[in-house]
């Protein structure tokens, strides 16, 4: 999967700015940004629901405009809407699908069974939609989009709103498709921890363009420092200053309600500052020395964390 300069615009409202990307065949790959960030207006143009304004873009070897059909019986889509209807049971949603893309008969009945060994719906399978939990249907979308066996599979945000149970499910279902069918996945979150937890790479996008792309360990160690984290109420230019000042500290950053300290040596660092910060005008609610994160990664590129941008579209 290859784009090239994409741009999609709504009006004056630019959605995704001259977007270069690659995906290479079998990995999972995290689109990481906050909600408006364009995620969602780039899965859709790669999965042909919308044409870009400009720039190209290849899904499977196949150009999403001059080849929409060629990349839509290759690409199984879950957006982030379940497009399910409850009056039918979950057996004949799959193989209504399964006939959308031209199946026959046998092969609905062979892919079902193999789809629901991957897809941990079986004992609601036969059961009507409506009945379903949040986690379930998000899991019979996954399910839908799997029967005509695609080469890559989008997930556009599939555990927003989901329990930390049904989440882990979901999760656990992604990682057996990639290893054990070595599907393609293209997977938009605004969770840290899901693209942690399973993107081969990631790509963080903010406004409308990449800020970053990479392994998460790498990512994260371009900050190439341990972080000391104050929570506090109220406001002391002086006590940043003093905390500037100490050994070690490479820099201070306040943001809102949270003092950052970034240091190499997180250890000996964390009992002057917190002297230092008993000194000062400021409330201490809490104190905590930890490694850095993708939202730190992004907070470093854009002055912003994820769950805070504010949102253009």
């Amino acid at each position: 999967m290859r784009t090239t300069g994409l741009v999609r615009r709504f009006g004056p409202t630019t959605a995704v700015d001259r977007v270069d990307l690659e995906v290479r065949r079998g990995e999972i790959y995290g689109f990481l940004g906050p909600n408006g960030a364009g995620k969602s207006t780039l899965i859709r143009v790669l999965c042909t629901l919308l044409r870009p304004s400009a720039g190209r873009a290849w899904v499977a070897g196949y150009d999403v405009v001059k080849q929409a059909k060629d990349v839509r019986v290759r690409t199984g889509v879950a957006l982030q809407e379940a497009a399910l209807d409850d009056r039918q049971s979950g057996r004949e949603l799959l193989a209504l699908q399964g006939r959308l893309y031209g199946l026959r008969p046998a092969e609905i009945r062979d892919r079902l069974e193999e789809v629901l060994q991957l897809v941990d719906i079986a004992d609601a399978i036969d059961r009507r939609v409506g009945t379903y939990s949040g986690g379930m249907k998000r899991r019979l979308d996954l399910a839908a989009a799997l029967v005509h066996n695609p080469e890559v599979l989008f997930l556009d945000e599939p555990t927003t709103g989901l329990d930390p149970e049904s989440r882990e499910r979901v999760w656990a279902e992604v990682r057996r498709l990639n290893a054990e069918l070595g599907i393609t996945i293209f997977l938009t979150t605004q969770y840290l921890e899901e693209a942690d937890a399973l993107a081969d790479r990631v790509g963080i996008i903010s406004r409308g363009r990449i800020v970053a792309d990479g392994r998460p360990d790498v990512l994260k160690r371009t900050i190439g420092k341990d972080l000391i984290v104050a929570e506090v109420d109220g406001d002391d230019p002086d006590a940043l200053d003093r905390l500037r000042g100490l050994d070690f500290v490479d820099s201070v950053a306040s943001d809102g309600d949270e003092i950052v300290v970034s240091t190499t040596r997180a250890a000996a660092v964390l009992s002057p500052v917190a002297v230092e910060l008993d000194r000062s005008r400021l409330n201490v609610k809490s104190l905590t020395s930890r490694t850095p994160t993708l939202d730190d990664v992004f907070r470093e590129l854009t002055g912003s964390h994820i769950e805070t941008q504010e949102v253009t579209r």
